[in-house]
This record gives C-alpha cells, structure tokens and sequence, in this order.
C-alpha cells in the first residue's frame, strides 16, 4: 500500500472519529476497522459520479452495517458529493445531513436506509433483480447499457438477522452475480466477543446458498480487498467476501466492544493520532488526499461521460427502446395508461377483491412492463400472476417473482427494487403475515419509496384456518405507519380506483384484499369512479341522515344491508365508504365535514381492531369491530358469532339513536 493510499484511507478513519466525538454519539469502530475495505471499492471499483449521484447505470454502495454511518459520510465528503465538512461537523445533529444512520433522500449518495440490521443486505439483492430485469430488456447484442454492480459491505449482526438468511437463499437461487457482498468479519458485538452468539461456519453456510466465497485475512490489504472483488466480478453466482478486521483499529479499544458504540474519548482519540502520525487537529483532510479525491472525480465524471456517449448510441440506433427505457427510469406513465382499470371486470354480480386484484395486476401488467413482482409461495391463493409473462428465475427475467415462504425478505427485497429506480415492484402474501414485513414496510414508508405491498385474506373471513391465519390487529397497526397508505376496497369497482392510485402514487402502500365474494356495486359504479380517490366519501344515503355508518371493505356490504333495514324503518341512513383513511385525511376540512357532519351519530364497521376510529366516530359515536382474536369456522359462521350482523348494527343504531 503507497504512502498516499494510507493517508487516504487514514483521513476516512480520522474523520469518523472526528464526527463522533463532537457529536459525543456513534460508532467510531467499523469506520476504523473497514476504512481499508470502503476506500478500494470506491477508489478501484465504483462506477459512480458524485456530481450526478442518481445517474441510471451507477453501481450502488450499500452500508448494511448502518451504525458506521460516520465512514459514509467521510466517503461521500471526500470524493466530492454534496456534504460538507461543516455537515459532518454536525454529525447526529437536529436537520443535518449526517443523521446517526445512513437515510435514503436527506443525505446525496445514499442509496438505502439502513440500522435496522440485516435490511440493507436484503434491498440490495432487489436493486440486482432489478438490474438484471432491466438489463435483460434494454441491453442488445452491441450494447450493454445497464450494467452494474451492487455492492454491500456488512456486518456480524447483519449476518445474525434472519431477513439475511431469506435474502441470501433467493439470492443464491437467482444466481445474481452482480452482488457483491463484503463481510467485516471483526469477531466483536456490542455485548462482546461473537462467539457468545455466532460461531457458526459462515463459509460453509453461504456456499451452501450457492454464493461464491473467497477470504481475505487482512482487512488493511487494498491489493488483497481487490484481487478478491476482481474474483468476484468472474462468478456467475453472488459473491461474499469475508475479510477479517480489526474493530476500532489503530486505537486504544481495538478489538473490545468498547470501541462499538461510544466515542474515543480525547485521550484515546490523541492515542489514534500517534499510531496513525496524524496531526492533531480535529476534521484535517492532507492536501495531497484533496488532490487525489480530485483526480478520483474526473475519473468518475469521464464514466458517465463514456456511458452518455454509448447512449447517444443506443438511442439513435434503438429509439424506442431508449424512450421507454427513459421513461421507466423517471418513474414517467403513458398517458391514460389506467384508463378503463374499473371496467374489467364485466357483469359480475359477486367478486372477491383478491380476484379483482388479480384482474387489476394483468390489467397493469399488460400496459407498464415496468410492473412486476409476486407472493411468497402464494401466487394462486393471492392472485398475484401475471398471465402474460414468465418467472425472474436464473435463466430469464420475467415478471413474476417467486420469493418462495421468505416474508421478512420479500418486503426488503421489493423496497431494493423500487429503490433501484426502472421498476414498479410489488410483493404478496397473506394480511396476517404483514407481522413478518413489519420492519421492512416501515422503512418504505421512512425513505418513502413507492413500494406495493398486496395483502389478501384481510378478515376473519378467511375461516376455517383460525386465529393464527385470521388479521385483526394488522390492519390498524399498518395504519399506525406515517406516508404508508393503507387501502381496503369495499369491491371490484374501489379495488381498480385504488390499484390505479398505488401505481401512480410516490409513497408506499398497503392494498388489502378478501378472500370471500361481494357484491360489485355496479348501481354506485358512478360514485365510486368519481369519489373514491379521496378515500372517503358518500357511497349512498340521505343528505340529512339520522345515522351514519362508516366501513371499509368487506363491511361496506353490511352497512348497506342494515341501510335497507333503517330505510324500511324510516330511519334516514347514509352509507360511507372509507377505502383509505390517508387519502381521506388529505382532504380539505370542508369536504369531510360535509361527508361526515359533526352533528350526526356515526357507527364504524370493520371487522378488526377498533383502535383508532373514535377520531372519525367521535366520543358519542360507536365502533363494531374485533377487538379478541377470532376463530375457526366457515367464515358465514365466524362474522355471525362475532357480531358481523345486520342485527347487531342495528341494536347498536338503536342505542345511538334512544
């Protein structure tokens, strides 16, 4: 290793350091022990430019292990992305650019957020999907113009996290041979040495994933990090690098948990400065490491410039193809292109949302080939195929992606493909198995990133599998996720309305299907098309009712029972539907006190948890819901025992109205 090389890879030590001990907060030891490993990706690999950080064919960087964010933000700094030196300064401060973990949109050069562990590792194998299904569209015989690497660097506790275990079985499977993976391998955890936890043969077990394993046993070797990713960039399976390192390296704490998660310390810190001959003054960058980042920025902006050179190619001789591909990559949609999206569904009398869903995703399907996803292993139960395509499989890149019973995975891998940019992803599986996504689907809605989750058998309608199958709190605690839209459609007509708004939509969100049939309220079809949008409005009833009930999805169909029955009875009753309560909470203050009036006595219906409804019912209003677990039965059985009843709303109504 040069003189100069070491005085790069020490200014990225120096300066984590630096950022954390003014900040009296973080994790001085990874940037410590992996500078070494970080400075020959970028230096040696990264295809990247720092003045144009979302250029298309960029090979992403990923810090998995998201504590040593410090590093990152050293990295970003000193090749010239926008972060100054006065950001790092403020390190883990209020609305800075440095926040105590790496976050996807606050900080130029981010590809992901990351901390919750395991995470990062599981996104970048969606971003090689999408890759590879890009790559697979676009690229021709003469011209490769996608075509990058995706590379990680992560850590023990990433490796402990089951999500990475998901992750790297469908990675392995896939054979996505642009994953780049390198393991800090430092034997320290924050409760002390790994092998307390984790002495398990991690070889073996990736080798036993199909990856490509090679070894480096000096994490401070850059000729050694590179011969190991140049062997990387050979194999047509992904690749894990375990490096060994030392953690907190060159300081006092090297190789204690000590050095994980609390600052240096001054004396420890002026310690550091001696081992490394460094001078002592807090964020020094050496003006011959300010020179050769330099030299490293025009290298990289020569990339993007080769590559604008070989689109100027592609797009003359293939120009349809680069005009679609361009618009992908935008996120840009042909216009009209939902248009027609409620008339699939024909004459129908009864549907099940689920299978409307499914004639909605080939509807989607059949005009944005940008669109594509799957179930894990649950394909046909949530009627997630696309008819027209075939699977994303080691041999070819269809739409259909079988992420086999890998939830916790799927959510992360589906957030790696939206992120990637070029793709519109989508996952599926059962409402109640939400549980095993929760981490993910809330990191979607952190880096708000329109990631599609489809959840089907979203009641206890889904019968005779019980309670260990049957959602009831997971509707709600979807809810509870800020910029998530959560969407339970009362029929076919609601579920094209709101399918069409997840597509067109920048934020995550949550589509909720049934298992069972429902009417199609082909008499409101008018209504719903204009008014569901807003996720919540006036589906039928009086304009000066005595009683209002509110629902969402299935229970729609038992509020407009009961409305018969109040009607019969003289009793003025308006029906609202309410498919998404973000949607209906965006609304000007006027257009829902206009759909649900102060005044009027209003009744919720949802068959699950009633946490939460009280804000739209009020304290005088009443709530039908579940609030126990509920139970095996035919699912006709189950809403009658647990009170999904036209008799049970209307001994409530009655209440109300005494």
């Amino acid at each position: 290793m040069n003189n100069l090389e070491t005085q790069c890879i020490t200014t990225l030590r120096m300066l984590a350091v630096d950022a954390v001990e003014k900040a009296n907060s973080g994790h001085p030891g990874l940037p410590l022990g992996c500078a070494a490993i970080a400075h020959t990706i970028w230096s040696r690999f990264l295809q990247h430019n720092p003045s144009n950080p979302k250029w298309v064919n960029r090979d992403r960087f990923i810090l998995s292990a998201g504590h040593g964010s410090a590093l990152l933000y050293a990295l970003l700094h000193t090749y010239g992305y926008d972060l100054s030196l006065e950001e790092l300064k403020n390190f883990r401060q209020w609305h800075s650019k440095t926040p105590g973990h790496p976050e996807y949109g606050e900080t130029p050069g981010v590809e992901a957020t990351t901390g919750p562990l395991g995470q990062g590792f599981a996104m970048g194998v969606g971003m090689a999907i999408a890759e590879r299904y890009l790559a697979s569209r676009f690229n021709k015989d003469d011209c490769n113009i996608i075509d990058h690497y995706v590379y990680a660097l992560v850590s023990d506790g990433d490796l402990m996290e089951g999500v990475t275990a998901e992750a790297a079985s469908l990675a392995g499977h896939l054979e996505l041979s642009k994953l780049i993976y390198l393991y800090d391998d430092n034997s320290i955890s924050i409760d002390g040495s790994t092998d307390i936890t984790f002495t398990e043969n991690v070889e073996q077990r990736f080798l036993a994933y199909n990856w490509h394993v090679i070894h480096v046993n000096d994490g401070n070797n850059c000729d050694m990090i590179a011969d190991a990713i140049n062997q990387a960039k050979e194999q047509n399976k992904p690749t894990i690098i375990i490096v060994k390192t030392h953690i907190g390296y060159g300081s006092p704490k090297q190789d204690t948990a000590g050095v994980h998660g609390s600052p240096l310390g001054s004396e420890a810190i002026a310690s550091t400065r001696e081992k490394f001959s460094w001078p002592d003054s807090s964020f020094f960058i050496p003006e011959e490491v300010k020179e050769e980042m330099l030299k490293i920025r025009e290298s990289c902006a020569q990339q993007e410039q080769k590559w604008d050179e070989k689109w100027q190619i592609y797009a003359q001789k293939y120009p349809e193809d680069a005009k679609k591909l361009s618009m992908m990559l935008q996120r840009k949609l042909p216009e009209n292109w939902s248009e027609g999206i409620t008339n699939i569904f024909g004459k129908e009398e009864s549907m099940a949302t689920r299978s409307a869903s499914g004639k909605a995703v080939n509807f989607i399907a059949e005009r944005l080939e940008q669109f594509f996803g799957g179930s894990a292993d649950l394909a046909a139960s949530n009627k997630t195929d696309i008819k027209s395509s075939g699977d994303f499989s080691a041999q070819e890149a269809g739409r259909n992606v079988r992420f086999g019973i890998r939830e916790h995975a799927m959510g992360s891998i589906v957030n790696g493909m939206s992120l990637h940019q070029g793709v519109i992803a989508f996952s599926a599986t059962f409402l109640a198995f939400a549980d095993y996504m929760r981490p993910a689907i809330r990191l979607a809605a952190l880096m708000k990133t329109p990631s599609i989750f489809v959840f089907t058998h979203d009641s206890i309608a889904l019968g005779e599998d019980g309670p260990t199958h049957q959602p009831v709190e997971q509707l709600m605690s979807l809810r509870l996720i800020p910029q998530l839209q959560v969407m339970r459609p009362a029929d076919a007509i609601e579920t094209g309305v709101m399918w069409r708004e997840a597509v067109n939509s920048s934020l995550p969100s949550a589509l909720c299907f049934t298992r069972q049939n429902l009417p199609v309220l082909n008499e409101y079809r008018l209504v719903i098309e204009k008014s569901a949008v807003k996720g919540g409005y006036t589906l039928c009833g009086a304009n000066d009712p005595r009683i209002i009930l509110i629902a969402t999805g299935s229970e729609i169909s038992l509020a407009l029972e009961t409305k018969k029955q109040l009607d019969n009875e003289g009793i003025p009753c308006r029906v609202v539907s309410m498919p998404c309560w973000e949607f209906f909470e965006q609304q000007s203050p006027e257009y829902r006190e206009e759909v649900l009036p102060v005044n009027v006595p209003k009744i919720s219906i949802e068959a699950g948890s009633t946490l939460g409804w009280h804000k739209f019912v009020g304290s005088s209003g009443a709530t039908i819901g579940l609030d126990t677990f509920g139970a095996s039965a035919p699912w006709k059985i189950a809403y009658e025992k647990l009170g999904f009843n036209v008799e049970n709303v209307m001994s409530c109504v009655k209440k109300l109205l005494k």
